[in-house]
């Protein structure tokens, strides 16, 4: 088999033409993959600070957690202490309290996107409307040094200092 320059083309090789019809040569277009590259950038340093905020949720929610092991030993020094943990759903961090005999019930709702503090509802959901914001430094410190056991100071009637 013989191609254009003489020389032999295998039998698997493929065989490419030009057309002088069809689609026109493409142009690359610089500015718009640089403005491409810088959006990609921003996206990638965003979704940095969302993951940053995302942890420190999760740590302020730990810490809340040893708050209230603490205020629970404080108030009871000759009982088994309560149990404080996480149980992390799609939207939420729930704040667990758990009994020594075992039983469960949720302390608080934590966003984990916002970091904002809910009182339960129920077992499954938040009640409407933010109690604290863990991401302000004022409202994260009064948080841990007045969070209670019980969960008092969720409640909106609850005065603030």
């Amino acid at each position: 088999m013989s191609g254009t320059g003489g020389t032999e083309t295998p039998p698997y090789a493929p065989i490419i033409r030009s057309y002088t019809k069809g689609p026109p040569p493409m142009t690359i277009d610089f500015a718009a993959q640089c403005a491409d590259a810088n959006a990609f950038a921003d996206f990638c340093a965003q979704q940095d600070a969302r993951n940053t905020i995302q942890l420190n949720v999760h740590k302020w929610c730990l810490m809340l957690c040893d708050a209230l092991v603490d205020n629970f030993k404080q108030s009871h020094p000759n009982s088994d202490p309560y149990k404080f943990y996480i149980e992390s759903g799609r939207k939420y961090h729930k704040i667990i309290m758990e009994t020594g005999a075992g039983s469960r019930s949720v302390h608080a709702f934590v966003d984990k996107k916002t970091g904002e503090v809910y009182k339960p509802a129920s077992f499954k959901a938040p009640a409407k409307g933010v109690r604290y914001d863990l991401r302000l430094i004022e409202q994260r410190e009064w948080l841990l040094e007045n969070a209670d056991w019980a969960g008092e100071y969720l409640y909106l009637t609850f005065k603030k200092g």
